[in-house]
């Protein structure tokens, strides 16, 4: 990489960190920049998922004030995450990901969309605490896997469905992104390291900018009223959905 490369990958890293923290979907930042210095589509996948994942540790710091008193909900729901992360990552190495790539644009779109119009949605979830354990489970499941899978706007669509089900404030919400986020990050770095083709000199690069800029973010959101927080998750995730869209039937 010369030095071009090596200031495109600082400036997408930092970006998607702050992005990842309020609303998730900075893959879609340093995905296509690893593409842009020369990395095949495969490689930038993997190497975007190892890249980012010190970005989502940040985020959990910056966001720590936002998960007290949610440690017992973490406890029950942290295993499924990293198990639901296993079969993503099963999937990416061993099916085509044509498939994928035409289903994820629409997966992103009904996030945000969900998101959107969650008060009207919510009752569908069901009313008793039974009822929405089990569709928490659920959730978070499904997010692992689409994470170790794929994993642009992860954030996006863990905020979409975890404020489907859970009656908390946006930010603690966030917040639990930012750990689920992290738990299906760490499950991919083992993952790739062992069987995926790596760029280590791109990581090298990306990894502390996502720390910095996963940090800031965090930061920030937790400033943002919830409207305009959840204006920023909704319309970033539209936009990530429909460049997706864009990508997957060009």
């Amino acid at each position: 990489m010369d030095v071009g490369h090596v200031l495109l990958l600082v400036v997408a890293g930092v970006a998607a960190g702050i992005v990842n923290a309020v609303a998730g979907g900075g893959s879609l930042i340093t995905f296509p920049s690893l593409i842009g210095v020369g990395l095949p589509t495969v490689d930038a996948n993997v190497t975007n998922s190892v890249s980012v994942f010190p970005g989502y540790v940040s985020s959990v710091v910056g966001s720590r004030a936002d998960l007290r008193g949610q440690g017992r909900r973490l406890a029950a729901i942290v295993p499924t995450s990293v198990v639901g992360s296993v079969g993503g990552c099963a999937l990416l190495l061993g099916t085509p990901a044509r498939a994928f790539e035409v289903v994820v644009p629409f997966l992103v779109l009904g996030a945000a969309a969900t998101l959107a119009f969650q008060d009207r949605l919510r009752a569908l979830v069901g009313h008793s605490s039974a009822d929405r354990r089990w569709a928490l489970q659920v959730v978070v499941f499904i997010g692992g896997v689409y994470g170790g899978y794929f994993g642009a706007a992860l954030g996006v669509m863990y905020v979409a469905a975890l404020a489907l089900v859970l009656d908390e404030t946006l930010n603690r919400i966030n917040a639990l992104k930012n750990v689920l986020s992290a738990c299906v990050g760490l499950v991919t770095v083992g993952v790739f390291a062992a069987f995926a083709p790596i760029h280590w000199g791109a990581v090298l690069v990306v990894a502390p900018a996502t720390l910095v800029g996963g940090y800031a973010g965090a930061r920030l959101a937790r400033r943002l009223p919830a409207n305009v927080l959840k204006g920023l998750i909704v319309g970033f995730g539209m936009t990530i959905g429909l460049v997706l869209l864009w990508r997957a039937f060009r």
